[in-house]
């Protein structure tokens, strides 16, 4: 075992857009548990959206990064030392302590995977809290209703493509995506969304009402601005609008210019709410057993992008900031 741990620090918080210049690596003694603590040598981590957030030094559902300090997230690792009954030495663990080497983890916040149930990153991405995420979001906060039509933003993302797949899977009528590149709205299709299009061809509002000409029911939000304006215009009376981001707004200095036309909510009586994933773990159960079965069924798919070494873990994040991934974004160690 290496006597250096590498970690990723929030250096300086951003204005507008990241830069690598907002992160340091640094060098640090590899630490030793203590009772009731786990020594882990990560293996994956997670970089997410929600991040960015984190760098700003606002009040929020969640603490901002501290400066000067690792950044944490979600990440997988195998127990290198343990001080804690239920865990031993080789376990592979799904804890909250990424962007660094080794992480020293209470047992209490660490949760034994099974590598031979299923690949270890899936447990990061479609079984986990992106998967609940995409789940929750879809059923029960959109309260999703075969028969309806569906409108997903940021569709080739890691949440947003399980959304879509969970949405035909649950007897949508028809499920639409929007994307980054001709290469992801391929993607949508080859991954059964009924129609697709590139947000950057044209106004999105033109977009969405060519691949949905008759309206929408549910709209799961990944992008905000432009996107959920083009959505309130499509939705049908009653329709209803799940929030879990808004990425167009993230790296804004200014205010956003959309939506325009929110005065369309009262008319259309739409239900427009957001939702962390932290308020569901009540579907967990439900939502391992019919995710784990449509995987094993195989008519459920996920892609990951997968950039290699602790010191390309900022470069991974401003990569997915830019849309530069398909599904899943991760860091191997």
């Amino acid at each position: 075992m290496s006597a250096i741990n590498r970690e990723i620090h929030l250096a300086s918080r951003p204005t507008g857009w990241p830069t690598a210049d907002n992160f340091r690596l640094v060098e640090t003694e590899v630490p030793k548990p203590g009772p009731g603590q786990l020594l882990v040598r990560n293996r994956y981590l997670s970089v997410d959206p929600y991040m960015r957030g984190r760098m700003n030094d606002v009040k929020s559902y969640v603490p901002p990064f501290a400066l000067d300090a690792p950044l944490d997230g979600g990440a997988l690792g195998e127990v290198v030392v343990s001080e804690a009954d239920g865990f031993a030495p080789g376990d592979v663990v799904l804890h909250r302590l990424g962007w660094r080497e080794y992480a020293l983890v209470d047992a209490r916040s660490a949760r034994v995977v099974d590598p031979d149930l299923a690949p270890v990153t899936a447990y990061l991405g479609v079984l986990g809290m992106t998967g609940l995420t995409a789940y929750a979001g879809l059923l029960d906060v959109a309260a999703m209703r075969p028969g309806e039509t569906v409108f997903v933003s940021a569709a080739a993302g890691a949440v947003g493509s399980l959304v879509g797949q969970i949405a035909t899977l649950k007897g949508a009528a028809r499920v639409v995506g929007s994307a980054g590149s001709a290469e992801k709205v391929a993607r949508l299709r080859s991954l059964g969304f009924d129609a697709a299009f590139d947000y950057h061809d044209g106004p999105v509002r033109d977009g969405l009402r060519a691949a949905a000409p008759e309206g929408i029911d549910v709209y799961f939000d990944n992008v905000g601005g432009d996107h959920l304006e083009a959505a309130i215009s499509a939705l049908r009376p009653h329709g209803r609008v799940a929030i879990c981001g808004m990425i167009s707004q993230y790296n804004s200095a200014e205010p956003p210019a959309a939506p325009r036309n929110l005065a369309m909510v009262i008319g259309k009586r739409l239900t427009l709410r957001g939702f962390l994933v932290g308020d569901h773990e009540p579907l967990r159960e439900q939502f391992v057993r019919e995710m784990s079965g449509w995987l094993r069924e195989g008519r459920l798919s996920y892609d990951e992008t997968v950039v290699d070494g602790i010191e390309n873990a900022p470069a991974a994040f401003l990569g997915l900031l830019r849309g530069e991934n398909l599904g899943k974004m991760l860091v191997r160690l």
